[in-house]
């Protein structure tokens, strides 16, 4: 027994010698992958790498030959092929419809794509039910990478804002998808999210650039939901909504270094819509600004009679240059039927070192529910400073509802009272 012991183990060790660096016995290596994701973006995946072009499956970089079945099949070449695989777009402008690329594939992970040219969308496709503009679904071990730019020419199909208005699709969508480096690449005036990440595990998002109007409506920069372990970061977002939008069943979640404006802010929620959501813990929001953005750091859940739990969230290092509502908690953003309050729990949260200034005179609101007041909120070294136009006989202040705070450090607005 003990020699059968002896060789598993030589096994083993034979197997992380020979596995592919971004992939050793099924773990994902972040900073090796994302090494690989620079190199991607030059054309460069590595030595023995199979290049699957869009063009010699027929795309055409003229801007208005439909390319959509071209880019599939490149897709599916890629994804089947038994050795390193790289999806190439180069440049040129490349009009395809709804997309989905859809593994398992039987490729050495990661499959790569490399995006060099400008993908806008089919003027005359309509969107499946339920679909995306382009999706990448069930695969393990993915690189997108490039300068190029997903051009989703939104400005054509938004209407007014209103409430019950049918979700218009999301440029990228990625689901199932785990162990995967999205990188360099931007998103222009998506329909609707520009980003949509679900049930995805172990993604980095790193160098992206995401623009839209600030009255572009329901455009969330990156929406994700039922996901864990994601980092985004060294980001630029500008949009007409949340820049993150972090909802139910997102866990382990790192945003750094992100610069948020216009836009709703950087938001966990909205929490409660729906019945028997998952729990959102681990959230940590660093070193980002904002500006001009309606809110700054946010968590908002509706008021519903269904329960789950946010906790374990940290936003830290922040500035906010001229924003509405720097900190805000709001347990009565919106209503589901005839629920009264919400029954979301929101516990063990920090504010910590937020600096700036505020567009209003309450730059701290935290509107807990009373069937749920919020527990173990603390307000660490908060320097906020009023710029506006507000009437001078109103206070520059802090709103305290249903919650009981602790404070340290510098405090400006003033705490609430005891």
């Amino acid at each position: 027994m003990a020699s059968i012991g002896f060789v598993a183990m030589i096994a083993i060790l034979v197997l992380g010698l020979v596995l592919p660096n971004f992939q050793v016995l099924g773990q994902f290596n972040p900073d090796q992958a994302m090494e690989q994701a620079k190199a991607v973006a030059t054309g460069n995946g590595g030595p023995g790498v199979e290049a699957f072009n869009v063009l010699d499956y027929g795309a055409k970089t003229d801007g208005k030959t439909p390319s959509s079945i071209n880019f599939i099949r490149a897709f599916k070449a890629a994804c089947n092929h038994p050795g390193k695989a790289m999806v190439v777009i180069p440049e040129g402008e490349f009009v395809v419809g709804s997309i989905l690329f859809s593994g398992p594939c039987s490729c050495e992970a990661p499959l790569m794509v490399q995006v060099s040219g400008t993908v806008v969308p089919q003027g005359n496709t309509v969107t499946a039910e339920g679909a995306e503009w382009i999706t990448f679904q069930s695969i393990d071990g993915l690189i997108v990478s490039g300068k190029g730019t997903f051009d989703g020419q939104g400005e054509k199909s938004w209407k007014s804002k209103c409430k019950g208005c049918k979700r218009l699709p999301a440029s990228l969508k990625f689901i199932k998808v785990n162990g995967a480096i999205i990188s360099g690449i931007q998103s222009v005036n998506a329909k609707g999210f520009h980003f949509m990440i679900s049930i995805c595990s172990n993604l980095r998002i790193d160098d992206v650039n995401i623009t839209a109007p600030a009255e572009s409506p329901n455009t969330d920069g990156i929406h994700m939901s039922k996901t864990d372990n994601v980092i985004i970061s060294n980001s630029r977002i500008g949009t007409g909504d949340d820049c993150v939008g972090i909802i139910h069943g997102s866990t382990n979640i790192t945003i750094e270094n992100v610069d948020c404006g216009p836009g709703h802010g950087i938001s966990i929620g909205s929490l409660g819509h729906y019945d028997s959501e998952a729990d959102v813990s681990g959230i940590t929001v660093r070193n980002c600004s904002f500006t001009d953005t309606d809110n700054g750091a946010r968590i908002k859940t509706y008021k519903s009679d269904s329960p789950s739990r946010a906790s374990g969230i940290i936003f830290e290092d922040l500035v906010m240059k001229h924003v509405k509502n720097p900190i805000l908690i709001d347990q009565e953003y919106a209503k589901r039927g005839s629920s009264k309050h919400s029954k979301v729990s929101i516990e063990d949260v920090q504010f910590s070192n937020i600096r700036g200034t505020s567009a209003s005179k309450v730059a701290v609101d935290l509107i807990c529910s009373k069937a749920s007041p919020c527990k173990g909120i603390s307000l660490k070294d908060i320097d906020l400073h009023f710029e506006g136009t507000g009437e001078a006989s109103i206070p520059f202040s802090s709103n305290c509802t249903n919650v009981k705070v602790s404070y340290s450090g510098i405090q400006n607005p003033p705490p609430c009272p005891p």
